[in-house]
């Protein structure tokens, strides 16, 4: 692309960006890409005083999320902690770290597609069983004992009785 074909940032009238070096208003875009993660524009401006360089991310703001507990108390949504719930259940199974930020990915994503700004722990706690159920029945058990508080054996082989049934 050659740099006469570029607009000034100014003359379009869209909003340009204060320049970190000389804090001058008017800069021009260089060069926009999507990031690797896709979440994000990255640009790459030129200062029209000073002519030095430097980048920008766009990234589209997403709704805050409450999660409502079990006791009504209100928190907001924790990707780390989500994680880091479904690490546990993971642990020592042959599932990558990949395959988890992939579950949490797709929680998160539905859970903001609901536009639902609150949301109880519960349904969250039904959309990882859901999904590791699919992906590991350990780890699906494991989430489970904790996530439903299994209070003795019984109530254990009683959710490993009925994984088996599903599963013949």
């Amino acid at each position: 692309m050659d740099l006469s074909d570029i607009e000034w940032q100014g003359e379009k009238g869209e909003p340009s960006m204060n320049c970190p070096f000389c804090g001058h208003e008017d800069d021009r875009v260089i060069d926009s890409r999507p990031t690797d993660e896709g979440n994000a524009i990255r640009r790459r401006r030129e200062c029209g005083s000073c002519l030095k360089r430097y980048t920008t991310y766009e990234k589209v703001e997403s709704i805050p999320l409450m999660i409502i507990k079990k006791d009504n108390t209100r928190q907001p949504f924790s990707r780390d902690k989500l994680l880091n719930g479904i690490m546990r259940a993971c642990e020592k199974r042959p599932i990558s770290i990949n395959e988890m930020d992939k579950l949490v990915d797709d929680i998160e994503l539905e859970l903001q597609n609901t536009l639902q700004r609150e949301v109880t722990s519960k349904q969250i706690g039904e959309m990882v069983m859901t999904r590791l159920k699919k992906l590991d029945d350990v780890a699906y058990v494991r989430f489970a004992s904790v996530y439903r508080q299994f209070k003795d054996i019984n109530t254990f082989l009683d959710e490993l009785n009925t994984l088996l049934k599903e599963k013949t």
